[in-house]
Order: structure tokens, then sequence, then C-alpha cells
């Protein structure tokens, strides 16, 4: 609980009668010179208030005019191109539900997202930070997303994760939101020299795929794992690998396909169910009413009888978004998270491609699996025909097993290639040449390598193996594009059924867990709210690693965050009265083409460290720092 509101001067925890202080150890050095020692609290969570910052962004002239560029300079493609979120059908049909908040521009949507990190240099001590980040989406495209933009709502302290329990923490939060929504409060507008009454909405939350459980209440493991599908999803318990496995993408084709009657090279079994239904807000708020209503009638009757009738659950809780009025309206509520989804995909594929030991979907158990669903005879392990019964310790090459001078090959490829400066990492440095493996990698590497460098590298493999690959590839490299037209998204809605069928056909069952589900619902999502750089993690973990950089007292890192989060978003404000100076609202690029009377074209200036000329020299001397 929160020792706030009515509970501001409890002592211990109104249902477990927990302590509200840490216990005084003798020896500790906690007692002071008084009789009574100074009281610790067991925790302490450090919540910034959201009203006074929005209303500070209307005080600048120049964030105030900015903040109403969706309705002002913003025009809309008579083609269906997506750009902002402002074009999405989310944003519009919030618009046509609630016509008196579009009506005043300068009303706040706002996408919350949260994620949580280690805030020690050493990751291997087990400590968890959990910061909730608010990103204002009236900012044009170059603005929504910097890290200057977003708001720190509340910094949720360790050592564990929040998990089920982050709606605890998110009480003053929905408090404040639902007093944007319903009253608004007083603000003036320094662009307009006018005040006006700001409201404010939450639009969606941004998270992986755990806290995507966690926010959601949604029960993100297990039989029904994916959250569109709903009670629906197809999955099966995969006996030898102790795991389910998700392989109904059958369903996504055209019930005529030929493919939805060909169970010898999928399941064994015909495929003739429709497309699962996507649930609306209000259904979802009814499904989990009713499944809170049986779970306790459930545990009253559980008394009375002995045995216990085992049900998938599907909700883990009622998430605390409920309570905002208008959030069972929404189009969509929670992102899937296409940062960690495409990481996660592209390690999965390379770790079965190379065989990496402990990443590899392809051992003994997958063929077993194989052997139980009475599928792809060719790949069933081998037996002993003079003791069938014993378990078999070898197996045949599935048509996706490279051979070593294939491994060598594609690992060779991988490291010799060299990107433009600031475009991607050095993926040399996780690349072993001997081992034949990849390691190390972070999730902007996988994207590179997902979109750009394995359809170049598998190019002259065999067409049944290479051509579903770089068919994921050119999708996922579609899906992340700035601008989305609404027609080429429904083609990739098509295109994603098929591609996952014909991985289907190569890959065991094993190979198929919940993220390689996931992306069958990515450009349906993407339909709803348009592109996805606004809606994925890689702003947000850049932002956590900036936190992180804040903590100088390793005994209290969260203090340390807040200390030097104030002190940013104090200069942040100020610097945006400053012209005559060099500030990061003003200062020039690291790289850049010099405008001055030094013949300098612009192939001199390329995107490369140690380039020595007038325009890097006295004006920019950090530009001659090979660390940069």
């Amino acid at each position: 609980m929160l020792f706030w509101k009515e509970h501001a001067d409890a002592e211990e925890c109104v249902k477990c009668h927990a302590s509200r202080w840490k216990k005084n150890e003798p020896g500790s050095g906690s007692s002071t010179s008084q009789s009574k020692p100074k009281k610790i609290p067991s925790k302490t969570m450090r919540y910034f208030p959201l009203i006074p910052r929005l209303q500070r962004i209307f005080m600048s002239t120049k964030t105030a005019a900015s903040m109403r560029w969706h309705s002002d300079e913003r025009v809309d493609d008579p083609d269906g191109v997506m750009r902002h979120p402002a074009d999405s059908k989310a944003w519009k049909s919030f618009d046509e539900q609630y016509p008196t908040f579009p009506s005043e521009p300068r009303n706040v949507r706002l996408g919350l997202a949260s994620d949580g990190f280690s805030p020690f240099r050493n990751g291997h001590i087990p400590y968890s930070t959990w910061p909730v980040v608010l990103i204002p989406y009236n900012l044009p495209p170059w603005l929504c997303m910097k890290q200057q933009s977003f708001i720190l709502s509340m910094l949720i302290p360790g050592p564990k994760g929040p998990k089920d329990k982050i709606d605890v923490y998110l009480q003053p939060l929905i408090e404040e939101l639902k007093l944007l929504w319903e009253v608004g409060v007083e603000t003036y507008d320094a662009s307009k020299k006018e005040n006006f009454r700001m409201f404010a909405s939450l639009l969606w939350t941004i998270s992986d795929y755990p806290a995507y459980g966690d926010l959601s209440g949604w029960s993100t493991g297990g039989a029904v794992g994916c959250p569109s599908c709903n009670s629906d999803t197809c999955s099966r318990w995969l006996s030898n690998g102790g795991k389910h496995c998700y392989m109904g993408h059958r369903r996504f084709l055209p019930m005529d396909h030929m493919w939805r009657y060909d169970g010898s090279t999928f399941d064994g079994k015909q495929e003739l169910r429709p497309k699962p239904k996507q649930l609306s807000g209000e259904e979802l708020l009814q499904q989990v009413n009713d499944e809170q209503a049986a779970s306790k009638h459930t545990s009253k009757k559980r008394l009375r009888t002995k045995k216990k009738q085992k049900k998938t659950k599907l909700w883990r809780k009622k998430s605390i978004f409920f309570e905002l009025p208008y959030w069972s309206s929404l189009l969509i509520r929670h992102n899937l998270d296409v940062m960690h989804i495409e990481k996660n995909v592209c390690e999965t594929l390379l770790g079965t491609l190379l065989d990496i030991e402990g990443k590899s979907k392809d051992n003994m158990k997958a063929r077993l699996d194989l052997e139980e669903m009475n599928i792809r005879k060719s790949l069933h392990p081998i037996r002993d025909p003079n003791n069938p019964t014993e378990i078999p310790k070898e197996f045949l090459p599935a048509p996706f097993t490279l051979s070593l001078e294939q491994k060598r090959n594609l690992c060779n490829f991988l490291t010799s290639v060299k990107f433009p400066d600031g475009y991607a990492s050095n993926i040399s440095r996780n690349s072993s040449l001997k081992e034949r493996k990849l390691s190390g990698l972070k999730s902007h590497d996988y994207h590179v390598i997902l979109e750009h460098l394995l359809p170049l590298a598998i190019r002259d493999w065999p067409v049944s193996l290479s051509a579903p690959i770089i068919k994921l590839s050119e999708f996922v490299r579609e899906l992340c594009s700035k601008a989305l037209k609404i027609d080429e998204l429904e083609k990739l809605e098509e295109q994603i059924g098929v591609t996952l069928c014909e991985l289907e056909r190569i890959f065991p069952p094993s190979f198929f867990v919940i993220m390689m589900q996931l992306p069958v619902h990515l450009a349906s999502e993407a339909l709803i709210a348009g592109p996805v750089q606004y809606r994925w993690m890689y702003p947000i973990e850049r932002y956590l690693s900036k936190l992180k950089g804040y903590v100088r007292n390793t005994g209290h890192p969260e203090g340390s965050m807040e200390e030097g989060y104030l002190l940013e978003e104090c200069l942040t404000f100020c610097s945006r009265y400053m012209d005559d100076i060099e500030t990061k609202f003003n200062k020039q690029d690291r790289i850049y083409d010099d405008d001055g009377d030094d013949d300098i074209s612009s192939t001199d200036c390329l995107p490369i460290f140690g380039i020595r000329g007038k325009a890097f020299g006295k004006e920019n001397p950090r530009l001659l720092s090979t660390k940069e």
C-alpha cells in the first residue's frame, strides 16, 4: 500500500499489518542524541506531479506553439500515409467519441512507458528500478520522442520489480489523469498570452512483453499467451520440450488457401477455424469482471469440495487503467513492442541456424516432439532397432541445418561489414569465427542484422530456406518505416501469415515460441496506432541509460536519479530562453558540413573518426576525439 491521502499518518499496512518503518538494529547507527531514534521508511517511491509540469510546457513560447502542431501545421495525406500518431485511426476514433476534447488543440495526449533496469554498473547485482515515463504526443515528429520531451512520472524502487503490484505505485498518477480528464486545470499559454482550461488523456502504454502483462493484467505465459488472440490462442504443449508452442498460423490465411487442408506438412490436421476475433475494450472489461466474479465463486465453493477443477486463467488482475473513464473505449490500450519482438525473433533464428548451444531450437527434445506428433518422419530421431525404447542419441540434419562452411561464411560476412559512423555497433566484436557463433549482441544489432544484413548473407542459400527468411526481413523493414501507407499495411497483414506458415513448414514446433506468434499482429496494430517509432522501446531504453548515468551514490540509486533528473529538468527549461549561448537546442550536430570560406566538399566530411581539418579543428575540437 501507499501511505498517502487518508493513510498518510498510518504506522502499518491496513491489510497485512507490516510496519511502515525499518527495524532499528543494534549498532546500526540509526539512533540519534534525541530520545526517539529517527524512523526510516521501508521503501520510498519518488513521484513527480504531472499537472505543474504540463503547465510548464505552455510557459515557454516555443514549446507552447509546438503543442498545437498536430492541429495547426499537420496536414492529412490524401493517400492515407501515416507519419504521426495524429494520423492514426486510434487518434481519430478518440476524437469522434469525445468531440469536446479535440475542440481545444492544446489538450494533451500522453503515452505511458515503463521498464525495469539495474542502476549499477555491475550487472550481476540483483536490483531493479522501474521508472514510469510519459510522452506528450502533441509535439511534432522531430520533438515528440526526444529525451528532453519525456516526462518522468515516478521512480519505483527496488530491489525487486513491482510485477502485478505496479498498480499500487500508479495510484497517484491515475488520480491526476482522472482530474485532468474530468475537471481540467487552468493554464497560461505564453504563445497566445491567454489562459485556457487544459485537459489530458492517456492514449496507450509502451513496454516489453513481461511488463505488458504487469500493466494490462493479461496472463502472458501459458496456453493463452497471446493477448490479441485472447482465449482463442492456438497453442500446444510439448511434453518433451516442456513448453507451449504456437503453430496455428494457418488460421490467418484465406479460407480457400490450400495449406489449410494440408495437414501432413504442418501439425497433422486440417485447419478450418476462422481468424481469431479482436475483442473491443468493453468486451475485455466484461471478460475481466466475469473472471473475477467466477474466481470468487470458485474460492467459496472450493471450501466445500475436495476436487479442484483446473481452468486456464486469462487475467491475473483488473488493471488500474480501467479506472480512467475512457480507457475501455480506446481502440488500442497496450502496444506490442516491435523492438523486443524483433530482437527475440532474430536471436531465435540465428541461434537455430548457427546451432548455438542454449539458443538453438533444434535438439533431441524437439525431434522427439516431432516423433510424438507423428509429422515429418524424415526428421525423427534414429532409434536402435534392437532396443527401440531406449532414448536416441542422434538425428539426421534438417533442411535448415547449415554446413560448417555455411556457418563460417555467415559469420565472416557479419564481421566484415563496415558501417557508417553512428549507424550500428561493431558486430565483429561479438562474433566468434572459431566457434561460429554470435553472442552479446544488443537489440539494435539484431535490428540491423534482420532488416539489412541477413537477406544479403543468405541470398545464395536454397530458395526453400532463404525465401521465407527474406520475406520476414522485408516485413520488418517495411513495418519500421517512418511513413506507413494504409494499403501497404493491409498487404503486409496478409503476407505475414503466409510467411509464418512457410517457416512452420521448415522449423520444428519448438521454434515457435510466443515471440514467433506476435509478429502476425504487428501490422494490424500499425493500422490502428500508426508508425512504430512512437510506440517502441528504443527511445525509452536510451533514456534508462541516461538515468543510470545519474547514479553517484550506489547506496541510494533512486535518490541519485531524482537529484540528477531535477537538475536536468531545470537546466532544460532555462535553456529554452537562451538563444545567445550554446545549449542542447541550438548546438550543431556532431557531424556537419562547414558553410564558411574554406573549400571543403561533402566528401571531406565523411561519417568516420579521425578526420582533421579547419571545419573540425578549433570550432569543434571534441570531434577530433576518437573515443567519441
